[in-house]
């Protein structure tokens, strides 16, 4: 099919696998480790790259390659390439196009495992990094160098949702010639399309809203097509590749993946603004509230808040315990995006390898919750928070 012809939805749906001579509606599993040829000639000219035949399953597969071709059509990418998991599509997207010598300009605000791999490890490989408040966009310029590669950024960042003018990056990486790589877990490809405003690449969790229902492990990244070939030569070498089975769930839920982000979003802001204002709380915070920092650029760069909702205990670490504890229907996991509401204390789960000090500079403060709002009836949610704030006192 001619995916230019559709709108995004309904790529999502459309997408699929060429049928097999078995006319299948759905597409069917791919569960094989390698492919096989006609001749000896075709597979010369295929381990030659003088065809789009497959070779080995490390390398691609026609599951993933359908995921990855969705995930394209969403974020209005030129290519992708899907990996086992969120943070190995990151660490691809560093290693694929950093060297040693290079420098990473990163914000500050990032996900816990993503700030390990910056701070422990890439110095292992020579590449040096820099870390900006993402509330201070207007900081950044000070901190290139000659040898600044790429800027990385969450937006809304984990876990404190906070957010950052896309364009006002890409404006300034392509001043210096320097790579903008936006993780947009957050917001999914729904909500929010970076490379519109100026991103090279988009990095993706999708085990997180792409799958929707805690089911899977996966990670993708799409973007320019140049960018992209070099992740792909990384990945086929090394190895993260995404499983066939794991790429047909995720292809199977991005067909319902605008629906549920709507409904995600829609029961989340209004869970917002039922507790704001609550007296146990001293705030509440979502891209869609007008009391949030940048509302403003939400409001110009997302047609949605998302699905997280988090917010401030008066009472601290102690409150937060109490009040995860006397949660009766949410869920206390490792996971967001969840059918599932989930509740979270970031400070001792997803950030506990920060110290203290860093904690407390990208705002991770004590009493912070994460709350990943799910497909429940709101009320009920709403319910279930309100009890145990009540007894988190």
């Amino acid at each position: 099919m001619d995916k230019d012809q559709y709108r995004p939805e309904t790529n999502a749906v459309r997408i699929q696998t060429e049928k097999t001579w078995q006319m299948e509606h759905s597409t069917p599993l791919f569960l094989t480790s390698s492919f096989t040829y006609d001749s000896a000639e075709e597979m010369r000219a295929t381990f030659a790259d003088e065809t789009d035949n497959n070779i080995y399953t490390r390398f691609s597969n026609p599951n993933v390659d359908e995921f990855v071709q969705k995930v394209c059509s969403l974020e209005k990418a030129e290519a992708g390439y899907a990996t086992a998991s969120g943070m190995s599509a990151i660490f691809a997207s560093f290693m694929a196009l950093m060297n040693a010598g290079d420098h990473l300009i990163s914000a500050s605000s990032i996900f816990g495992s993503t700030h390990t791999i910056i701070t422990k490890f890439l110095h292992k490989w020579g590449i040096e990094y820099s870390y900006f408040d993402i509330n201070a966009p207007e900081s950044i310029e000070a901190l290139i160098r000659p040898n600044t590669k790429m800027i990385f950024v969450e937006t809304p960042s984990n876990p404190g949702l906070e957010i950052i003018d896309i364009s006002i990056i890409a404006a300034i990486a392509n001043k210096h010639n320097i790579i903008l790589n936006v993780d947009n877990c957050f917001a999914s490809p729904v909500l929010q399309r970076p490379i519109e405003d100026g991103a090279h690449i988009v990095t993706h969790s999708a085990t997180k809203w792409m799958d929707g229902q805690g089911r899977v492990l996966g990670g993708v990244v799409v973007g320019r097509k140049d960018l992209i070939k070099e992740i792909h030569t990384f990945c086929r070498s090394t190895g993260p590749a995404m499983s066939p089975f794991n790429a047909w769930v995720l292809s199977k839920s991005l067909e319902t993946l605008h629906i549920r982000m709507e409904r995600h979003s829609q029961s989340a802001f209004t869970l917002a603004k039922a507790l704001e204002g609550n007296p146990l709380l001293q705030w509440v915070k979502y891209p869609m509230l007008e009391s949030h920092p940048q509302h403003h650029i939400a409001k110009k760069q997302m047609s949605g808040g998302g699905g997280i909702v988090c917010f401030e205990l008066k009472g601290g670490l102690q409150s937060g315990v109490r009040f995860l504890d006397s949660l009766k229907m949410l869920t206390l996991t490792a996971n967001l995006g969840d059918s599932r509401s989930i509740a979270s204390h970031p400070s001792s789960t997803t950030h506990a390898k920060l110290t203290e000090e860093e904690r407390k500079k990208v705002g991770i403060t004590p009493g912070l919750i994460r709350i990943s709002v799910g497909l429940e009836n709101v009320q009920d949610i709403l319910e279930d928070i309100l009890q145990a704030l009540e007894n988190s006192k």
